[in-house]
C-alpha cells in the first residue's frame, strides 16, 4: 500500500469539489484525455510524456516539467485501488481517502484526470502528527510521497498518536541521530538566510512556492533542493540522519545523477553537502575521490539560566 499528499489544486482551492464528487484530480492545463499514457512505467512514461508536455508548455523548464510530470505519474498512474491519499484543506487538517478507480478523464471539469476515492469520516491533525511527518507533508508540490510513514499514518486515522518519530529504514545506525536531524531539517529550512550555506544558494521555488524541502526524485525525496543566486548550480542537501555513511554517500550521488539528468539545463552545474554530527573513516574515504560533494558537521547547543 502507498500513502501520498496531494494537493487538489493549487493551494487546496478545489478540495471542496473533490469531496463532494469523491475523486481526486489534477490540471495542468492538459486538456485532452491521458489514456495513452497511463500504462507506462516511470522512465517510459517520462520518455514519452516529457516531449509531449513540453510542446504544449515551451515556456517551462525542466524543472517544472519534471515536477509535473511526476504528479501527473502519481496521480494518474502510480496510485493504485486501496491506495490511502492526505488532502490538506489549508488549516491543519488532512482529509483521508482511499483510491478506487483507475484514471479517468472528465473534460471541461476542474482536475479533469481524475481517480475515483472514497472519502473516510475521519481527519488528521496536523499537530498530531511527528515532526518527520510534518516535514514530509510541509512541501509545496502538487505531491508527495509518505509511504515511508505508513505506520503513523495508520495510526493516525485510527485516532492514535505515536510517542515519537518512527523509521522503519534499516540502514539507520543512530535512531537518536535520525529524530534529531528531522528536527535540524526543519530548523535548517526556516533558518536558511542566516545560514553560510544561505549565503550562496537558495531553497528552490517555483513560480514563487518554495518547493525545495523532501523534493521528489524517482530514487526518493531529497531533504533539500537549492539553487545558486547566479542560477548556474543546483545544490543537494541531504542529512545522514543516523545512516551508515557508505548508504548515505551513494544516496546522495544517485539524488545528483537525478537533478543533472532530469532537471539541470545544459549550462547548470550540479554539487552536494552532507550535514552530520560526525564524520568517519568511511564518509572522509569516499568524499576524497568526489570533487563536488562536502561534508558539514552541526552541533547542538544547549544553556541553561536560573
Amino acid at each position: 500500500m502507498k500513502y501520498y499528499r496531494i494537493m487538489p489544486g493549487g493551494k487546496s482551492a478545489h478540495l471542496n469539489d473533490c469531496l463532494k464528487g469523491e475523486f481526486i484530480g489534477i490540471d495542468f492545463d492538459l486538456k485532452e484525455e491521458l489514456s495513452g499514457f497511463v500504462n507506462y512505467e516511470w522512465e517510459a512514461f517520462k520518455k514519452k510524456f516529457k516531449p509531449y508536455y513540453k510542446k504544449l508548455n515551451p515556456e517551462k523548464s525542466n524543472i517544472a516539467i519534471g515536477l509535473h510530470a511526476g504528479s501527473v505519474h502519481a496521480v494518474c498512474v502510480y496510485l493504485s485501488k486501496g491506495d490511502i491519499i492526505l488532502c490538506p484543506d489549508g488549516n491543519g487538517v488532512y482529509h483521508v481517502g482511499e483510491i478506487s478507480s483507475d484514471y479517468y478523464f472528465v473534460k471541461g471539469e476542474v482536475l479533469p484526470h481524475r481517480r475515483k476515492v472514497n472519502w473516510h469520516s475521519k481527519t488528521v491533525n496536523r499537530i498530531d502528527m511527528s515532526k518527520a511527518l510534518q516535514g514530509s507533508t510541509g512541501s509545496g508540490l502538487t505531491h508527495c510521497d509518505l509511504s515511508g510513514h505508513g505506520e503513523e499514518i495508520e495510526k493516525l486515522i485510527d485516532g492514535n498518536r505515536l510517542p515519537s518519530i518512527v523509521s522503519t529504514d534499516k540502514t539507520i545506525e543512530d535512531p537518536t541521530e535520525f529524530a534529531l536531524e528531522k528536527h535540524l531539517e526543519d530548523f535548517l529550512v526556516k533558518n536558511w538566510k542566516s545560514t553560510s550555506i544561505g549565503k550562496e544558494y537558495d531553497i528552490y521555488e517555483l513560480d514563487g512556492v518554495s518547493v525545495g524541502q523532501q523534493f521528489p526524485s524517482d530514487t526518493g525525496p531529497l531533504d533539500i533542493l537549492a539553487i545558486s543566486k547566479d542560477r548556474n548550480t543546483f545544490l543537494v542537501v541531504e542529512l545522514k540522519k543516523g545512516r551508515v555513511s557508505d548508504n548515505v554517500v551513494g544516496q546522495i550521488q544517485r539524488y545528483m545523477g537525478y537533478v543533472k539528468e532530469d532537471l539541470a539545463e545544459p549550462h547548470q552545474n550540479v554539487k552536494g553537502i552532507i550535514i552530520g554530527s560526525e564524520d568517519d573513516i568511511r564518509i572522509r574515504r569516499a568524499l576524497s575521490v568526489t570533487t563536488n560533494i562536502e561534508f558539514y558537521k552541526y552541533k547542538v547547543n544547549f544553556k541553561l539560566h536560573q
